[in-house]
């Protein structure tokens, strides 16, 4: 799956609070593994994710060979829209 760099970082900055542990937890990586696949690159702590970010617009296309950590993502995303619309 292809999407901008751009997005990828607006879907994490949209997570709510304590997110990225649930999601760390869930899938048992560590928690930076999971910061990782939303653009850092702090890699001596956590593994990398399978990710290639090629240069272009919006902060270049990143390249996700696998979209768990994406699909919890949006999936806690929209469930805290819920959870706020009620």
């Amino acid at each position: 799956m292809n999407i901008s760099f751009n997005e990828l970082r607006h879907i994490k900055h949209s997570l709510p609070t304590g997110s990225i542990s649930k999601i760390a937890n869930n899938l048992q990586v560590s928690e930076q593994t999971v910061r990782n696949y939303f653009g850092a690159a702090k890699y001596e702590e956590g593994s990398t994710t399978g990710n290639h970010i090629q240069p272009g617009p919006n902060g270049g296309i990143v390249h996700l060979e696998n979209t768990t950590i994406l699909d919890l993502a949006k999936k806690m995303i929209s469930e805290s829209e819920v959870v706020q619309t009620n």
